[in-house]
């Protein structure tokens, strides 16, 4: 299949899902995980009209995305996001390049991401990543210790956050994968309840290609797909 049929048959069933849930398939942000990608693939995606592009790793960021073509991407919304683990120090290399950093999880990370906004007199988007599943190899603040975290953001005015992310429990067990996202949704809402997030903060970004419709069902806004649109990765 090609590129193009992949994508449709992502949207296809993004819309299945949405019905399901009965929710508007326009809720729905499609991110294209991107990881290990080659720019030209990159690009053909972004031509079909898919600009909100996700980036695992910071080298790969400033390796790639200084070539993407503006011309294509000057009559869509587009989107370049972090999603993956980001160290501290590469916060300099990556932050002309995106706009939206998903991966926010610990308060020196926060806190330089908002001193490289103050030196450039400008704003970043974020969401904050929560570790729903509990598993140690998952990145992302403990969900006992998120509304602490969250209480931080009054002193950290130039990061706009959005909402909050997390990665679903590696499981073919879909009430337990669901229990997650369900649990980060109530998370949300609670936030927003007690003042943490500010009124707008209510994305979602959960769900990949193999879970996409129960993230869906439990209130996702935004999934993030790499190997369903694009195939298997390719080796670095």
């Amino acid at each position: 299949m090609t590129l193009a049929n992949h994508l449709k048959t992502i949207t296809a069933r993004i819309e299945a899902a949405c019905q399901a849930a009965q929710r508007d398939p326009k809720e729905i942000k499609l991110l294209l995980a991107t990881k290990t990608q080659p720019v030209e693939t990159i690009q053909a995606a972004i031509d079909l009209g898919y600009g909100l592009i996700g980036e695992n790793r910071a080298q790969e960021v400033t390796d790639k995305f200084p070539l993407i073509h503006p011309a294509s991407i000057a009559i869509m919304p587009y989107e370049q996001h972090f999603i993956g683990h980001l160290q501290t120090n590469k916060v300099k290399a990556i932050f002309p390049y995106v706009q939206c950093i998903q991966s926010v999880d610990r308060p020196s990370l926060a806190e330089k991401l908002h001193d490289e906004c103050i030196k450039h007199a400008t704003t970043r988007e974020i969401f904050i990543q929560v570790n729903v599943s509990k598993e140690e190899s998952k990145q992302g603040i403990d969900p006992h210790h998120l509304f602490d975290f969250l209480e931080t953001f009054t002193n950290l005015p130039s990061l706009k956050i959005r909402g909050l992310m997390t990665i679903g429990l590696n499981a073919d067990d879909e009430m337990a994968v669901r229990d997650g996202y369900r649990l980060l949704r109530s998370l949300r809402d609670e936030a927003l309840l007690k003042g943490l997030l500010p009124p707008l903060a209510t994305e979602l970004s959960m769900g990949m290609s193999h879970d996409l419709e129960w993230a869906i069902l439990e209130g996702a806004t935004l999934i993030r797909v790499g190997s369903a649109v694009f195939g298997a990765r390719p080796p670095l």
